[in-house]
């Protein structure tokens, strides 16, 4: 069983949820995001994504666009994110789960990412871009390394093909709450418990909802029907608004971050009252 599987066990035999944020590595620093990431745990992270930056990043909005750039411009590499997880693993306990696109991938080599992924404490791999039909020469590597391949479905995956996906996922699935890109959104879809229930006929993985979660009561509804709350855009925006102060008083706005971690933990809570 890998490390997500068990800790995805271990929140459900306790009664838990799994709150998973996603942080752009370099941004604006390797070495804040090393700080950010090991706060991150303690203010109730259950597992950590973390995103490599990309130039052409399909799936992702504006706010993780402009993240992924900040961070390319400080030469940010695949090598050097290794490097971090391997850092990482001997600090935090919690699933690392790297999100990238193909390209890098392929440019790095199938086998050596998958080999020095796993080689740097990594766990799982979320590859956007690449869809199930053409996942075959990659999931060998992953499994072969141990590492799980994590498949996204959107509310527009047929129920054929949503099959085929949950027979080929490990770890757990990706459920896009709304079409379109990564972003914080004012509401979540009326259809997400719908959505939620149709996936759960079709699998015993857990599951993990992302796309516009950005408040407590929102991750307190997601958390009602799924496994796992994934927040990403709402949390990187706390990284931009404070860049000017970032140099100065990194430790002060990581300590906001954390705090708005725990706020959606907190909120993720069911019998508490927010």
């Amino acid at each position: 069983m890998s490390r997500i599987s068990q800790t995805f066990a271990i929140l459900k035999a306790n009664g838990d949820k799994a709150l998973i944020p996603y942080i752009s590595c370099g941004d604006p620093s390797l070495e804040f995001t090393e700080k950010l990431a090991c706060s991150l745990e303690k203010a109730g992270a259950d597992l950590l994504e973390l995103g490599v930056p990309y130039s052409d990043p399909v799936a992702d909005g504006p706010t993780i666009q402009k993240a992924s750039q900040r961070a390319l411009a400080q030469g940010v590499t695949l090598e050097k994110i290794f490097h971090l997880a391997t850092r990482l693993r001997t600090q935090i306990k919690i699933p690392q789960i790297l999100m990238t696109y193909y390209n890098p991938i392929y440019c790095y080599g199938l086998e050596k990412f998958a080999a020095d992924a796993s080689r740097a404490g990594v766990d799982g791999i979320i590859v956007p871009d690449l869809p199930l039909e053409e996942a075959g020469a990659f999931k060998k590597y992953t499994d072969a390394y141990n590492l799980d391949l994590i498949f996204i479905v959107a509310p527009t995956t047929t129920a054929e093909r949503l099959e085929r996906i949950a027979a080929a996922a490990r770890g757990f699935l990706y459920c896009i709450s709304v079409l379109g890109v990564t972003g914080s959104r004012g509401e979540l879809p009326k259809s997400l418990e719908e959505f939620m229930t149709g996936i759960r006929s079709y699998t015993e993985l857990p599951l993990a909802v992302g796309f516009g979660v950005s408040t407590p009561e929102m991750a307190r509804r997601v958390a009602q029907t799924a496994d796992g709350v994934i927040v990403g855009s709402s949390l990187i925006e706390r990284i931009e608004k404070n860049m000017p102060v970032i140099p100065k008083e990194p430790e002060k706005v990581i300590g906001e971050i954390s705090s708005y971690l725990n706020n959606l933990k907190y909120g993720m809570t069911l019998d508490r009252k927010i």
